[in-house]
């Protein structure tokens, strides 16, 4: 979808801002296969233009970066000084991605990648290609219309160093990408700041030499101008500085938004790369974040550095590559998307059994952000495992904390686990986090009474799971038939409602959930804690209450175009458990199997509690006992 909202470029340009970020900027994951391959990422590369970035994971092979301006099959390599080659790494742009053939930077067989594509946008990236004049003070013309945050450039018709200015950085002060030296100041680059139309370059080799051809990366830096999202009013990419401390416990870093992608440099010092971190390939809390660097070409590593955070992010780390004590690190972050709400319940959830012979074991159609798995034939919980936590897990029948799981992998664009086998037994329900249907928060307590926690859920959550991950204690959960009320439920047990005071009775808002009096199990100093949250969204998913009187069905209209593909009931006013319907398993107007959050029992099969209709489902009268229950269901 585009909103009507233009920006015009120089001369007669004209462009419709997209209204989301996965419009311009895609992380993907893939395996080579030596051969050709599609990579359908969404991006309008063949009608737009921008930039492919490929790099092998698993092979110590050259970065490959292939733009719309110089053409398919040019190549240049961030960790090199090279000129341009001609090869099949890229061999054509599409409406929707792009083709590799069987070059070792983008399809080596067996070799994991990542590839991040830019596509041109004003407010966002633009590419550009210039002949050098050999005559200081040349303007270049470009069409980010907005605040320049960082300009990449790079002679392709001859060797050089790949001269990088950042807008945090003084205007002739330049750092080399290809390098991990740090900044230096040069007159003979970028004497004069770039406008909102043009950067101007001096007479050098590395940006201005006559007679030779240049390719020039445009970064934008939003500051509360950015035309994305669905009321075109979205912030997406930031171009800023830190100043480390030397300490695990870093700075946290204020974008005003979540990213997904980050590349950041020391400029102080020559110790430390140009890393690369991306969502998809793993930046968890408690564990490594993957690495990358654009000066080498080395393959993937795994250290504490960076960990997302809903408005920015945060350094846990004292290396001097991320925090050394006084040094600058200069940085490019990009927004996490999506921005718009899904419109379809299929986008964002799914069922299925372990079935894969390449992994991920558990199939989807996205990206999955949180998983619920089960053995549904054994005595076993379920277990809670999500992006933000990879490589852990949680327990919800248990107070337990997580617990470390090496298959517990979310860097797939479709599906996760790093196992393959047919095991029909096991299943897994996966949810992918979008705006007003479901959020992801990882946080830390800090012991005060009445906090805030910001999310991303983009309206006020109906439902809360929260859980310590790094010690003992119940799950607590929040339910919207509370409010008001300070009241919550246990998770992992059949117990009633309790007013606990964990939660605040006053609700919660759009951009915070807001915990009470009682700090125990949701806000102890110093405790990681994890919480889930999911909300009501039309024709997609819906959280609940309803009463079942004696001798009567009660009936929930879900507001779906037919029944539920997930429902979830816990009785409030008694004690009763947290039943799980799912159409995998069956739901129909007859026996539906069912499985309890808070219990290691196996599925039961032998009853029938509930049935479809078409907007929703109903309670079967002599099933369920009478009472008041929440719930929630998903299309």
């Amino acid at each position: 979808m585009s909103n009507t909202k233009t920006v015009m470029g120089q001369a007669s340009n004209q462009y419709v801002v997209p209204t989301d970020i996965t419009d311009v900027f895609s992380t993907y994951l893939y395996e080579g296969n030596g051969s050709t391959q599609t990579i359908t990422n969404g991006i309008d590369l063949d009608g737009e233009g921008g930039l492919v970035w490929s790099k092998s994971r698993s092979g110590a092979y050259s970065h490959g970066l292939y733009d719309t301006e110089r053409g398919v099959t040019k190549e240049i390599k961030t960790d090199a000084t090279t000129a341009e080659s001609t090869d099949n790494g890229v061999t054509a742009f599409n409406s929707d991605g792009y083709d590799v053939g069987a070059r070792f930077t983008t399809n080596n067989n067996g070799d994991t990648y990542a590839s991040w594509t830019f596509r041109k946008a004003p407010k966002f990236f633009d590419v550009v290609t210039y002949t050098g004049d050999g005559v200081a003070g040349r303007e270049i013309a470009h069409n980010l219309g907005t605040t320049v945050g960082t300009i990449i450039v790079k002679r392709v018709s001859n060797t050089s160093d790949w001269t990088t200015w950042h807008r945090s950085l003084a205007n002739n002060e330049i750092i080399a990408l290809n390098l991990a030296s740090e900044a230096y100041i040069d007159s003979a680059f970028f004497a004069t700041p770039p406008s909102t139309t043009v950067f101007t370059v001096g007479n050098t080799p590395s940006a201005n030499a006559s007679g030779e051809t240049y390719v020039a990366y445009l970064f934008a830096h939003n500051d509360g101008d950015g035309e994305f999202g669905p009321d075109g009013d979205q912030d997406i990419i930031k171009c800023g500085s830190y100043t480390g401390n030397g300490s695990s416990d870093g700075p946290e870093i204020d974008l005003g938004f979540e990213p997904q992608w980050l590349l950041i440099k020391n400029a102080s010092t020559s110790v430390g790369n140009w890393n690369i971190a991306d969502v998809m390939r793993g930046m968890p809390v408690g564990s490594n974040t993957q690495l990358l660097a654009a000066n080498t070409s080395g393959a993937e590593g795994g250290i504490p550095a960076f960990v997302p955070q809903p408005t920015g992010f945060k350094v846990v780390d004292s290396n001097e590559f991320s925090n050394g004590s006084g040094n600058t690190y200069i940085y490019i972050a990009i927004r996490r998307g999506p921005l718009a709400p899904p419109e379809s319940a299929t986008e964002v959830f799914d069922i299925t059994t372990h079935n894969a012979t390449v992994a991920p074991a558990f199939k989807s159609d996205f990206p999955v952000d949180f998983a619920l798995i089960n053995n549904v034939t054994a005595a076993t919980a379920f277990a809670a495992a999500s992006r933000l936590t990879q490589g852990k897990s949680l327990t919800t029948a248990s107070t337990a904390s997580e617990t470390s799981d090496a298959s517990y992998l979310f860097d797939y664009q479709d599906g996760w686990r790093n196992t393959t086998g047919t095991f029909s037994n096991l299943y897994s329900w996966m949810w992918k986090r979008a705006p007003n249907f479901f959020d992801v928060v990882a946080y830390t307590g800090n012991n005060s009474t009445s906090r805030s926690i910001s999310h991303n859920l983009g309206v006020a959550p109906e439902m809360i799971w929260v859980k310590r991950r790094d010690g003992t204690y119940n799950w607590l959960a929040w339910h919207s038939v509370f409010l008001g009320t300070g009241l919550n439920l246990y998770l992992d047990t059949n117990n009633s409602q309790d007013n606990g005071g964990r939660f605040s009775a006053s609700g919660h808002t759009s951009e915070v959930f807001n915990l009470g009096a009682t700090i125990g199990g949701v806000n102890t100093s110093g405790e990681d804690y994890i919480a889930y949250l999911f909300a009501s969204l039309d024709g997609v998913s819906k959280v609940f209450s309803v009463t079942k009187s004696s001798g009567s069905d009660a009936s929930v209209n879900c507001g779906f175009s037919s029944g539920p593909r997930f429902v979830m009931l816990k009785r409030t006013d008694s004690t009763g458990d947290w039943y799980v319907w799912d159409t995998e398993r069956g739901i129909v107007a007859g026996n539906d199997p069912y499985l309890l959050l808070n219990s290691t029992a196996a599925e039961v099969t032998s009853t029938d509690y509930i049935d479809p209709t078409s907007n929703g489902f109903t309670i079967v009268n002599g099933g369920l006992a009478d009472g008041d229950y929440i719930g929630y269901a998903v299309a």
